[in-house]
């Protein structure tokens, strides 16, 4: 059997956990999860598993209809009798719930619209098959969204972020300990996302033999699984180069030897680990700012922008299917180039007085 790559191996491992999940959730919903898998990513998918359950215990708790029902006994024909009233109420409880361990959990409007999405995706899969005759999950306004600022690194932070990843000069002595044997590593990944503001998933699946130095480039595979070419600067290029040549003395762990990123276990990097080594070194740097791998990716977006004034190209390097995506993402930019035009053009020149 030929080796896994890392996308591969990532959905093995979720087809197994969607299993899993569906062994909680009633036995029709099998037929939902087939019939959307060639258009969703196995995350997705996960994710909508997630949140029917909530959903379904929710209904358990306090439909009278299934008072006492296992989740899994569930019928389809219960989506007939949900009504519009029964959502709104649902949405309601997600502001605040406990699960049957006692955590509490708490949603804003980010979560409830997302659980939102999952059920309208839900019932829009078995009204289109005429499989109910109603669709309430349409008739719910979404929760309304408020623009929040988009949090990025101004440029003399970027500069002292990456000092900071150079020196270790604000970490403790215990963190400066370890620091001196992943410098390299760290500086070249947190380059890396700075100068091409790829996905933190797409800098952890990156092998080596993505890397193309001969036209300085990375091919990563983007959300839904298509392949691109990424093209970076002569700062990340110095960057991966000496990282490189430590990690050719690496042994790594068997089935971890094509990664380009290593853990200090000598396993790829994983996406926990890289927002844990951002918010380390971002801590230092700024007290003010929660920095994640997404904020970097957002500071690429912001430089990007500003230089080129594209936001075709800003969306595409960043992999947005829809430009209003990123439109929205820098709106306060294209405000603020607006305005600037005010300044470019003169009707009259002015008279000097007499």
């Amino acid at each position: 059997m030929a080796e896994l790559n890392y996308h591969e191996q990532v959905n093995m491992e979720n087809a197994e956990k969607l299993r899993s999940l569906l062994a909680t959730l009633p036995k029709f919903c099998k037929d939902f999860f087939r019939g959307i898998e060639p258009t969703t990513s196995s995350r997705t998918r996960i994710a909508y598993a997630y949140d029917l359950r909530i959903f379904f215990d929710f209904l358990v708790q306090n439909n009278p209809l299934l008072k006492n029902t296992p989740v899994t006994d569930i019928k389809l024909e219960i989506l007939d009798e949900i009504k519009p009233i029964d959502l709104e109420e649902y949405l309601d409880y997600l502001s605040y719930y406990r699960t049957e361990d006692g955590k509490l959990h708490i949603n804003k409007e980010n979560g409830k619209k997302r659980k939102l999405v999952s059920l309208r995706t839900f019932y829009n899969y078995y009204y289109k098959k005429q499989m109910i005759e109603t669709n309430p999950a349409s008739l719910i306004s979404t929760p309304k969204l408020y623009d929040k600022e988009i949090v990025r690194l101004d440029i003399d932070e970027v500069a002292r972020l990456l000092d900071e990843v150079e020196t270790g000069k604000e970490m403790t002595k215990r963190q400066q300990k370890y620091h001196a044997k992943t410098k390299l590593r760290d500086l070249a990944l947190m380059t890396l996302l700075l100068g091409t503001g790829i996905r933190v998933s797409e800098c952890v699946g990156l092998d080596i033999n993505d890397v193309d130095f001969d036209n300085n480039g990375i091919k990563i595979r983007r959300k839904g699984g298509n392949e691109v070419v990424i093209y970076f600067g002569e700062e990340v290029r110095e960057a991966l180069l000496e990282y490189l040549e430590e990690r050719k003395k690496l042994i790594p762990l068997q089935g971890h030897e094509n990664a380009l990123f290593l853990s200090m276990q000598m396993k790829r990097i994983n996406v926990r680990s890289v927002e844990n080594l951002v918010k380390k070194y971002a801590s230092n740097v700024t007290k003010l700012k929660n920095i994640t791998p997404h904020k970097l990716r957002s500071t690429y977006g912001t430089s990007l922008y500003r230089e080129t004034g594209d936001i075709y190209l800003v969306a595409d390097v960043l992999g947005h299917k829809d430009v209003n995506t990123t439109k929205k993402h820098y709106a306060a930019i294209e405000d603020n180039r607006r305005r600037q035009a005010a300044k470019f053009v003169r009707l009259r020149e002015n008279e000097n007085p007499t």
